[in-house]
C-alpha cells in the first residue's frame, strides 16, 4: 500500500467528507470502515485525535474512545486485517456540529505534523518493537475509562496514542522512539514523586 504524504489531514478529510452527506451525525462504524480501507493505523489515529480535540469534553466520550483504542490495538497485536467493534461503539453517533468544529481545530496541527513526519528508523516499526508500541496503545486505551474524572489525562494519553499511530502510519520510527522515551521518563518521574 502506498503511504500518503498527508496522513493526518487525510483522516480529517475523510471525516469531513462523510459529514458532507448532510446527516445530523457520523456513525463510528462509517468512519472506521472508510479509514480501514487505507490502514488499521489510520483507524487507530481517528479516536486518538478526537481525544485531543474539543470532542473530549463530551461526557463519557473519553471512555468510549479508550475502549475503541484498546479494541483496535488488541486486534493489531493479534495481526487481524479486519476490525471488529461491539455494536454499542460502532453504532455510536458523533454530533456533526461538534465533529466539524473538532476537525477545524485540528487542521493546523495536522498540517504541522504531516510536514515533519517521514520515513526514519523503520526497524523500530517491525516486530518485536512494533508489538511494544501496539501494547502501549492497548494499555493507554484500557486506562482511559478510569481517568474520566481527571481533566486532560485522557487527552494526554490520546496524544501518545496519536503519535504512535502516526509513526506506524508514516513509517517514522524516530517519532515512536521519542514518544516512548518521553512516556517512560514521565512515568519514572511520577513514580519518584509519589514514592
Amino acid at each position: 500500500m502506498t503511504q500518503s504524504s498527508h496522513p493526518v489531514e487525510d483522516v480529517l478529510d475523510t471525516t469531513d467528507q462523510l459529514l458532507e452527506d448532510g446527516k445530523d451525525g457520523l456513525q463510528v462504524s462509517e468512519l472506521m470502515d472508510e479509514l480501514g480501507v487505507k490502514s488499521i493505523a489510520a483507524v487507530l489515529l481517528a479516536p486518538s485525535l478526537a481525544l485531543v480535540s474539543p470532542l473530549s469534553g463530551i461526557p463519557l466520550f473519553s471512555s468510549a474512545c479508550g475502549i475503541t483504542i484498546a479494541l483496535i490495538s488488541a486486534q493489531m497485536l493479534m495481526g487481524r486485517n479486519h476490525l471488529w467493534l461491539p455494536s454499542f461503539l460502532s453504532n455510536r453517533s458523533l454530533p456533526a456540529r461538534n465533529t466539524q468544529k473538532a476537525t477545524r481545530t485540528l487542521r493546523s496541527l495536522a498540517a504541522w505534523m504531516d510536514r515533519r513526519f517521514k520515513r526514519r528508523l523503520q526497524s523500530l516499526l517491525t516486530p518485536p518493537f512494533l508489538r511494544v508500541l501496539q501494547g502501549i496503545c492497548l494499555l493507554c486505551g484500557l486506562i482511559m475509562p478510569f481517568l474520566e474524572i481527571l481533566p486532560f489525562t485522557s487527552s494526554i494519553l490520546g496524544g501518545v496514542v496519536a503519535l504512535l499511530a502516526l509513526s506506524m502510519l508514516t513509517g517514522d520510527g524516530l517519532i515512536a522512539l521519542v514518544t516512548v522515551t518521553g512516556l517512560t521518563l514521565a512515568i519514572g518521574g511520577a513514580a519518584i514523586h509519589l514514592f
